[in-house]
């Protein structure tokens, strides 16, 4: 039997997507199903980004682009980097890429090799760790505390960091664990890394418009003294409920843009030339759908902790981002992928196990609350039901 190199060996995957055809199994044998699994809006994409694309296929935009973008996307990403985080950003940094994952993927992927290490956030989003091992290179995580609400302290992250250490992949806001990371534990890091010159930054910073309670996201833009080592993953799946149109973008250093283009040329050729035309209205267009969409999740935010904290054996942290609470389920005494297989099986609830997010997501599950507010609140129903059987 033929078989792939080694390497593919180590390659992980991402369980949601798993939890998500069984779901479209149990739904089409009959079963009632809500699902709390997957991490994507229940809004529609606004109009006015859904016209535009209309018309950038009635305007006969049906050919290839540039690798890195169409000029006019490039320029609108960075004028809207500028206008909320005050930072200058060249449009030549900016590569346009089918969703943020090519971003993590071409960065893992130039700095990884055997030998080395890379540093990334556990639990944290599951492909970190699978493009890390895939590559050769030794993952290091850093833990996430719930105690701390799932940020981390700086100085126990620079403890880990080494002369092989080669990256340090950051997420803030957190999948899974909507952790926001602080200004004063970001800086405290960056300065702990003028230490190692050598050792690159990966951000991503896929949910920086999902905030509560006045929260203000922190862009490691914002630092000149590491922009010649930073790079940036950003989109449109999250904020614009666009996750179906695979939009995303990544700002480099000028020393590793040509080698991310050239990953693009090699790997995808170019984005869909009108998804590109409907980024640009997304940016440039009205954002009240984005406010209502914010409105709406930060309710179902306090909807899904109160209710799950009123859950014997359960307690969650407030999310300070994202669309993810990540309760501890701990004291249910059942491990966490018992706890998502049995959920969905017997209470019709999908979730997905802390472990699929890493090893030190045991004891936790992930609730997305991108859904309605009634699929929530008969989703904590079932939940107690379940554990009170």
């Amino acid at each position: 039997m033929i078989q792939p190199v080694a390497a593919f060996g180590r390659l992980g995957t991402e369980t949601a997507f798993e939890v998500v055809a069984r779901v479209q199994q149990l739904t089409a044998e009959g079963r009632d199903i809500i699902n709390l699994g997957i991490g994507q809006p229940d809004f529609r994409t606004p109009d006015h980004v859904v016209e535009a694309a209309k018309r950038a296929l009635d305007e006969g935009h049906h050919g290839y682009t540039a690798a890195a973008g169409i000029p006019a996307l490039r320029a609108a990403v960075a004028a809207d980097l500028r206008r909320r985080h005050s930072v200058d950003v060249d449009d030549r940094s900016v590569l346009i890429a089918p969703g943020a994952k090519p971003i993590m993927y071409f960065a893992i992927l130039m700095f990884g090799e055997p030998g080395v290490e890379i540093l990334y956030p556990n639990p944290g989003f599951p492909i970190y760790e699978s493009m890390i091992a895939y590559t050769g290179a030794t993952p290091v995580p850093i833990e996430l505390h719930e105690s701390t609400g799932f940020s981390f302290d700086a100085d126990e992250v620079l403890t880990h960091v080494t002369p092989r250490t080669r990256l340090i992949i950051l997420n803030s806001p957190g999948n899974p664990t909507g952790g926001v990371i602080p200004a004063e534990q970001i800086e405290r890091l960056i300065e702990g890394l003028q230490a190692y010159p050598d050792c690159a930054i990966l951000s991503d910073e896929i949910y920086s418009r999902i905030l509560y309670e006045e929260r203000e996201h922190v862009s490691l833009l914002a630092y000149p003294q590491i922009r010649d080592r930073l790079i940036v993953i950003d989109g449109w799946s999250k904020t614009y409920a666009m996750t179906g149109w695979r939009i995303g973008y990544g700002i480099w250093p000028e020393a590793l843009f040509p080698h991310a283009e050239r990953l693009a040329v090699n790997s995808y050729s170019c984005v869909n030339a009108a998804t590109q035309f409907a980024a640009i209205a997304a940016l440039e267009g009205p954002q009240d759908d984005v406010a209502r969409m914010l409105a709406a999740f930060d309710e179902r935010r306090q909807l899904i902790v109160r209710g799950l904290n009123a859950i014997p054996g359960v307690r969650c942290a407030d999310p300070g981002g994202a669309f993810y609470a990540f309760p501890n389920i701990k004291g249910t005494g059942l491990d966490s992928r018992t706890f998502q297989r049995r959920l969905l099986e017997e209470a019709g609830v999908a979730v997905i196990s802390g472990t699929s997010f890493g090893a030190m997501g045991e004891g936790y599950v992930r609730f997305s609350y991108a859904a309605s507010a009634e699929a929530i609140s008969e989703a904590l129903a079932r939940v107690r039901a379940f554990l009170a059987a």
